[in-house]
Formats: structure tokens, C-alpha cells, sequence
């Protein structure tokens, strides 16, 4: 049963059957504030006009009505003119027969609609840090909400594997490394190349730092440096597929690749499709020129086409240089367009930082303006950076987070926390590693995803394992105590299959009323692409049960009919806390 929709029907009906049929007037039904008693609130100051009566005796009237016509509101309070209803234990025991019964609970029946979900894209420079962490749990998140919501969808990532970053990275390595390998030195591919592109940035200030001491300005030093020169005259190389450089690309590529590949393993994050920049930089010319032949786009006299959005509020945005290269406009109007073509595509969301707010403003107004109606259907989920105690990350100078480092650091950590509580007592060595990693990375996942996406955020590590407070090992700690009951039910032949006839209590009551919430929780969770509702939602179920169970014996209950409603209770509840934490890609255990 859709709650909401009981109610606002009931209340329909009782306000029809009162004052006549509805016309323009919308009932304004909500979810009763939590400091007053009730379900549901009515606002009734919309009905004034028609009730020719003052707020409170509207509302008590048709409280009245409505308690007297629908068994299922108990009663009724006012507070001015807002009208509460409090429906009875009845209704909610068979809220949560239908919840025990519903296999599939939480989630929606198939829309149809196709959804494209991009996320971590990143470069091939460099190892995945911190900021790539937030941004692949947070697009694996969303992923996984919208197919709880219904929706076909499908996870990509372009990898940002071209560019004159890219080549820093090569030239590096060709100057100064030796012929280092990942196997020769034992490190990562990914952590490999990253060193490089550190070390020619280290060599190319150096080299800015003597030709301004020779009397150049810094800005000329940083054009005319050598390396910069060399690293340049290497990307118009690999532009013309030069075997060698093309050779030594393909080669170092598919060193980061590999690393790549070990840290999603790690995260638990994977994608449906990958594309590489290298493949689809050149798309978007034909578009280019589509714009030219409409007259939206004009052309300077280098030969570097432009469009010029100063109407809209922004200025003139480059979208082909003089010399007929792509900029990142040219390859993301290319790419977004053979998208929604191939794949048939209901909406497109882009998992990209806050930093890019104006690039994705353009691209939208810029697909508009050339007759794509689907560009009201690009979403980009902007989201805030992740910064450190000690400040903001520096690629260049290898000041980041590592995410590999970080996600080691969580596991043993985790490992330390839960040896020093106790919480792996009784545990084999195996699976004190396996839970150790669940708790490690779920603290990491929880601690990212409780934030709401747009915020910047400060990450501490330590701070992210505990288990208590709003926590995800608290959430895990939860789970894994339903759990220990109904094992230990079962080894005493306790058998709680069977529906109770036992009342309820208001503790109980409140519990079946945060069950019957979860799919409006996924529901919004979508509408907002926002996993922070899903992960507050969890906390609060888990919090709520831990204080029934501190407060109520359920193992040890005499009354037969309570013990099997206390245990079906736990049962759901374990259950609905394992569908809202693999909504945010997080794995719950069966004992700590």
C-alpha cells in the first residue's frame, strides 16, 4: 500500500463529503513534525474559504469526519490550523505483513527509461586519489538508487588518456626513468606514472628557475622551459601517430590501466561501458560545423570558431581553434550527442566537480541553441571538493591522498579499532580480514556519501571508524547484532516464521512506521541524486533499533507471540539496513 496516497484519499474524501467537490484547492498533506502527535498533518487554511469556518473548528471537523469514516485513523489532534491524524496499531501491523511479504520491497517496478550514469573519469597521469574516492562512490551510489527506482542504467567512464599532461608524464619517464617498470620496481602502474609526472614537474621548475635568472619573465621561462618544448613537440607526434611515441603511450596507458583496475576492485565501484578521450576527441567537428550552417556559431579571422552567449548571461565560448583542433567543449558536444543516440537515452547525468559548473552551463545552452531537445535531460551532479585537516590536495607537487594508501589505511585501522573493542573476538583469521576490510571501507563510503553532495567536505579518517554515533561501522555493528539474535534463536529452535497476534508497542509501532519509509527514501534519494538521504535514513534505523533493543528483551521474552514479533521485527530491520547500505555500495556482516 502507498501510505500517502491512503491518507490523501481518506482526506478527500472526508473533505468532500463536508464542503462539496475540490476545485482548484491542493491539499497540502505532510508527515507529522516529530515534536507533535500523529502521522500525517492536513494544513487547512486552503479550505477556509470554502468551510467559512475558523482554522481549528476546520480542522477538528473534519478530523471528526475522517475518524469516524476510516477505521484505520485512530484519532485526531489540532494544533491552529493544522489538523493531525494518527492512524491505529492495526494499520501498521498489516504495514508490516505487507513489508515481511513484499520480496521485492524498496524496490520500483521497471520505468523504462534509459539512464547513462558517468563517473570517476580519470587521467592517465596520475593515480586515483582522494577526490577520485568521492566521486566514484557518489556515481556508483546514484547508479545504483536509479535502478532501485526503476530505471535501465548504465555506468560509464571516459578516461582522460591524451593531452599534454599526459606526455609530461612520458617524456619523464623516457628522460629519467631507466626503463622502471611495474614489474622491475614493484610499484603500481598507475603509482608509477604518477611519479613520473611528478618528477617532470620538479625538473621543469628548475628549468623555469634558470632561464628567469638568465632574464626572462616567469611567463616566458614556463613557454619557452625545454621540456615544455619537448613535452609539446610529443603530443604532435602521438596527434600524428608516430610508432614511437604511440608505442611508449600504449605502453604506460596500459600500466595505469591495470592499476586502475585494482583500486575499483578495491572500492567496489565497476562500470558497463569505458571510453577513452583518445577515441572520441575528435568528435564534435560535424556539430561544430552544424552550428556555422545554422548561424549560431561564428568564425574569427585566426579561423577558431565561437559562440557567443553574452545574451545568456555568459560570454564568448571557443569551440574549434584556428588550426581545426578540438577544445574539451567540441569533444563533450560530440561525445553527448553520439551518446544519446546510441543508447537511446532518457537522461544523461555527469558526476563532475564543482569546478566545472560553467563548462556544463555551456555545454547544455550550447546543445539547446542547435535544436537538441535533450539537453533538458543533462544533469550534471555537481559535488564539493573533499579537503584535509592540513589543507587541499597538489597532484603536481604529490601531495595527495593516495587512494590506494588511504584504502590500506582504512583496513588496518578498522582491524586496530575493532581488535582493541573486542569486536572480532571468537572470530577465525580469516574472517577478522574480511570484516576488518568491510569495516574499513564501509567507515570510508559512509563517511562520503552522509555528506550532501554539493558540500565540500573535510575528511578524517579516524574519525570515520567508530561504532557509535552516526557512523557506518555503527551501521555495520547493528546489523551484525540482529543478526547474532536470530542465529541464536534458530539454535534454540525458536521458529519465527509465522505472523504474531501480539499488540504492539509504541517503540514497535515507530519501527514499522521507518520501514514503510525506506522506498519513499530511495524515491527522493533519486529526485535529488542525493545518496547523504539514503545514508541518513540507515543511521536513523539503526540508531532507533538499538534503543528497542536496550530497552526490550527479545530472546529472553516469556510471551511466546512477543518473542516471535520482536524477532520478525529484528529480521526486517536487518534486512532493510542490508538494501539501503548496498545502495551506497556498502557491504554489512553476519557477526562481529
Amino acid at each position: 500500500m502507498n501510505i500517502d496516497h491512503f491518507i490523501s484519499e481518506a482526506v478527500s474524501r472526508s473533505v468532500e463529503a463536508l464542503y462539496g467537490p475540490l476545485g482548484e484547492e491542493q491539499l497540502q498533506i505532510q508527515k507529522t513534525r516529530k515534536e507533535f502527535d500523529g502521522d500525517y498533518t492536513l494544513v487547512v487554511f486552503p479550505l477556509l474559504r470554502r468551510s467559512r469556518k475558523s482554522p481549528e473548528a476546520t480542522a477538528a471537523e473534519i478530523g471528526e469526519y475522517v475518524t469516524a469514516h476510516t477505521p484505520e485513523v485512530k484519532s485526531f489532534n489540532v494544533i491552529k490550523g493544522f489538523l493531525n491524524l494518527e492512524l491505529s496499531d492495526g494499520f501498521w501491523a498489516d504495514r508490516f505483513a505487507e513489508i515481511s511479504a513484499d520480496e521485492t520491497f524498496g524496490q520500483a517496478p521497471a520505468t523504462g527509461r534509459n539512464v547513462m550514469v558517468e563517473y570517476s573519469s580519470p587521467n592517465t597521469n596520475k593515480p586515483l586519489h582522494l577526490g577520485h574516492i568521492r566521486n566514484n562512490l557518489l556515481g556508483y551510489s546514484v547508479a545504483q538508487i536509479l535502478r532501485a527506482n526503476g530505471h535501465n542504467v548504465i555506468k560509464v567512464n571516459l578516461v582522460n588518456d591524451r593531452g599534454i599532461h599526459i606526455c609530461k608524464s612520458m617524456l619523464a619517464w623516457k628522460r629519467y626513468g631507466g626503463g622502471e617498470t611495474p614489474a622491475s620496481s614493484g610499484m603500481k602502474g598507475d603509482h608509477l606514472v604518477g611519479k613520473y609526472y611528478v618528477e617532470f614537474d620538479r625538473h621543469y621548475k628548475e628549468q623555469i628557475k634558470e632561464l628567469t635568472a638568465a632574464g626572462l619573465s616567469e611567463e616566458e621561462a614556463k613557454k619557452q622551459a625545454p621540456l615544455m618544448l619537448e613535452a609539446q613537440e610529443m603530443l604532435r607526434r602521438w596527434e600524428a601517430k608516430d610508432p614511437e611515441v604511440y608505442g611508449l603511450w600504449e605502453m604506460m596507458n596500459g600500466w595505469v590501466y591495470d592499476g586502475f583496475d585494482v583500486t575499483y576492485k578495491a572500492l567496489g565501484v565497476d562500470f558497463d561501458k569505458v571510453y577513452y578521450e583518445s577515441q572520441t576527441y575528435l568528435l564534435g567537428k560535424d556539430i561544430v560545423q552544424k552550428g556555422l550552417d545554422m548561424g549560431i556559431f561564428f568564425r574569427k579571422e585566426d579561423g577558431s570558431v565561437w559562440i557567443d552567449l553574452s545574451a545568456d548571461g555568459l560570454d564568448q565560448k571557443l569551440l574549434l581553434r584556428g588550426d581545426g583542433t578540438s577544445v574539451y567543449m567540441t569533444q563533450d558536444l560530440g561525445t553527448a550527442y553520439r551518446r544519446f543516440e546510441e543508447n537511446h537515452l532518457d537522461d544523461m547525468i555527469y558526476v563532475v566537480g564543482n569546478e566545472q559548473n560553467y563548462h556544463f552551463q555551456v555545454l547544455k545552452l550550447v546543445l539547446k541553441k542547435l535544436g537538441y531537445d535533450w539537453s533538458d535531460h543533462i544533469t550534471h551532479l555537481s559535488y564539493g571538493m573533499v579537503e584535509l585537516p592540513n589543507g587541499k590536495m597538489k597532484s603536481r607537487e604529490g601531495t595527495v591522498v593516495d587512494a590506494d594508501d588511504l584504502i590500506d589505511d582504512m583496513v588496518r585501522t578498522a582491524r586496530e579499532m575493532s581488535d582493541e573493542l573486542g569486536k572480532l573476538d571468537g572470530c577465525s583469521e580469516e574472517e577478522a580480514v574480511a570484516i576488518s576490510r568491510m569495516v574499513g571501507l564501509g567507515a570510508l563510503k559512509y563517511f562520503i556519501l552522509k555528506v550532501d553532495p554539493k558540500k565540500t567536505m573535510l575528511f578524517d579518517p579516524r574519525e570515520s571508524i567508530d561504532f557509535n554515533g552516526n557512523t557506518g561501522p555503527f551501521i555495520q555493528y547493528t546489523h551484525a547484532r540482529i543478526r547474532s539474535v536470530l542465529r541464536k534463536a534458530q539454535e534454540a529452535g525458536i521458529a519465527y516464521d509465522a505472523p504474531s497476534e501480539a499488540a504492539y508497542l509504541p517503540e514497535e509501532v515507530a519501527l514499522v512506521k521507518q520501514l514503510s519509509d525506506y522506498p519513499n527514501v530511495v524515491k527522493s534519494a533519486a529526485e535529488n541524486f542525493a545518496p547523504s538521504i539514503v545514508a541518513a535514513y540507515a543511521y536513523e534505523l539503526a540508531k532507533q533499533y538499538n534503543g528497542y533493543y536496550h530497552d526490550h528483551s527479545i530472546l529472553r521474552e516469556e510471551d511466546a507471540a512477543v518473542r516471535v514479533l520482536r524477532l520478525r521485527l529484528s529480521e526486517q530491520v536487518a534486512r532493510v539496513l542490508r538494501l539501503s547500505t548496498r545502495l551506497l555500495g556498502i557491504d554489512v556482516p553476519e557477526r562481529m
